[in-house]
């Protein structure tokens, strides 16, 4: 489906609904390169939607990897499940239920990614502490200011190192009758970590 080795998969590649978010392919190229995976790794993805982060870190760390998908939500977990059969991958789980319980339950993880939570991210990211190894890397994408500033917060308590922080604003062509017009969609922050 994708033979690529570049991450990036056009988002009209995925199967879609209006009730599923979508990290959107540009926001998600720069999420991938924050993590800087590599084969064999484990990685969690909480909040994963449509499971295009899944999908990506998937093919990132190949067979021998492992990604865990997350979501509270019924029909993303069936979304996540639709493109994971439509890219022919065997290397993801994908998990129904709160973040909150079900990560005291899973293994070490070299990389957690976290997306939508309902406004549980700091909470979540106290529990990912202890199930991401020495050196791991999380990456967390935020649409909200309120939870960029309680996120770099968090962070810095646990002290993690090598705190990075970009913000994006991607614009897309689209035809019109007259000619090509740029929109602009939401700035995203995308704030990754090392753990010390």
């Amino acid at each position: 489906m994708w033979n690529y080795k570049t991450p990036g998969i056009p988002d009209n590649f995925f199967e879609r609904t209006e009730k599923v978010p979508i990290t959107k392919e540009e926001v998600r190229t720069i999420q991938l390169s924050k993590a800087r995976l590599s084969p064999g790794q484990v990685v969690f993805d909480i909040g994963c939607g449509s499971g295009s982060i899944s999908i990506e870190a998937a093919l990132q760390i190949e067979s021998n990897g492992k990604v865990i998908a997350i979501d509270y939500d019924l029909d993303a977990i069936e979304l996540t499940k639709k493109n994971i059969e439509k890219f022919g991958l065997s290397n993801i789980s994908v998990i129904f239920g709160n973040a909150k319980e079900k990560i005291k339950e899973l293994e070490l993880a070299d990389v957690i990614f976290i997306g939508g939570t309902g406004g549980d991210t700091k909470e979540i990211i106290e529990l990912c502490q202890d199930k991401l190894k020495s050196g791991g890397r999380i990456v967390i994408g935020i649409i909200l200011i309120e939870t960029l500033f309680s996120v770099l917060d968090i962070l810095d308590r646990l002290q993690f190192g090598s705190i990075d922080i970009t913000q994006v604003t991607i614009s897309k062509s689209r035809k019109t009758s007259k000619g090509t017009m740029m929109l602009a969609r939401n700035p995203v922050t995308i704030i990754s970590a090392t753990k010390t």
